[in-house]
């Protein structure tokens, strides 16, 4: 199955049809008065579906087991077709299309089945997803494309040489893939006022953002929270919370993490851990999402 470990639970939607269509008058009608031989047809297809929906990755093998939190079946009579809308939600890492349409193709199965004996020319037509929701889709396109970004490394040994620095490449790299352009990359020293300097810096020469990686561990030389907090204008707490609750989810340390973030002006600044796992992982905890700041930011200018 496809790696979703690095993805975020967020709430997923789909919905999907399928069309039943008989051939005769006769057919609607013993299903509307419950003479179908088998038994009553909307009933107990609808407990087919639910069937059908939750057991979906036994059947597709690639399809990830997760939890099923809602299935709604609907059914609407036009003339000699039924049309079957079958809606699923979760709250997880990955969406629910093919559950959904997996659900509604067992439901018209069913119903063929059940109608079979009174109609011989029954047949299911339209299988398809209507719509879905949730995930990184549904966002990727809102966010600036004009975004420019500044990578500082933290770190005393990676500034003397005596380290290569892979934490600072792997924020790049992120940025990168959310279109965001790298203004700078610079390495310095573990020290506030240096810290200080390249915020106030890069915060003039118009940056968007300013991520700094290294420096938020419990160590005596671990100084960039510090640094960076009185230059805020505003923090943004639910980032770091976001942070560390991702990182928790992966690794009992990241309690101990004291990533920082915050606005000043309209610059976004964050507060990263030092080592390549923390700090990829912090991107995927916040990134994209995390550029919608400019969106708010520009909003609050207008007013």
């Amino acid at each position: 199955m496809v790696d979703i470990t690095h993805k975020s639970s967020t709430l997923r939607i789909a919905t999907a049809q399928a069309i039943v269509v008989v051939s005769k008058q006769e057919t609607i009608d013993a299903i509307n008065n419950g003479t179908v031989p088998k038994g009553n047809v909307f009933a107990m297809s609808r407990a087919v579906g639910l069937l059908g929906v939750k057991n979906t990755p036994l059947i597709l093998a690639d399809c990830h087991p997760m939890p099923i939190e809602y299935t709604g079946i609907e059914y609407e009579i036009n003339g000699l077709e039924i049309t079957v809308t079958l809606t699923v939600k979760t709250i997880y890492k990955t969406g629910v299309e093919v559950e959904a349409m997996h659900g509604a193709s067992v439901v018209a199965l069913n119903m063929y089945d059940m109608l079979k004996p009174i109609d011989k020319g029954v047949e299911i037509h339209h299988i398809k997803l209507l719509s879905k929701k949730g995930g990184k889709s549904d966002f990727k396109d809102r966010f600036r494309k004009d975004l420019k970004a500044v990578v500082v490394v933290c770190s005393d040994t990676i500034s003397a040489g005596q380290k290569e620095d892979r934490a600072g490449k792997a924020i790049i790299k992120k940025l990168e893939e959310c279109e965001v352009e790298i203004m700078d990359y610079i390495i310095i020293p573990d020290e506030v006022d240096v810290i200080q300097a390249k915020v106030e810096e890069y915060y003039a020469k118009g940056a968007n953002m300013i991520l700094f990686t290294g420096g938020t561990g419990l160590s005596s030389r671990d100084v960039t929270p510090e640094a960076l907090k009185p230059l805020f204008d505003r923090e943004i707490p639910g980032m770091e919370e976001a942070i560390r609750s991702y990182g928790q989810d992966r690794t009992p340390y990241s309690m101990l993490s004291r990533s920082v973030v915050g606005v000043k002006g309209e610059t976004l600044i964050i507060g990263l851990p030092g080592s390549t796992n923390g700090a990829k992982e912090s991107m995927d905890a916040i990134f994209p999402a995390a550029l919608h700041v400019f969106r708010i930011l520009k909003n609050a200018r207008h007013d």
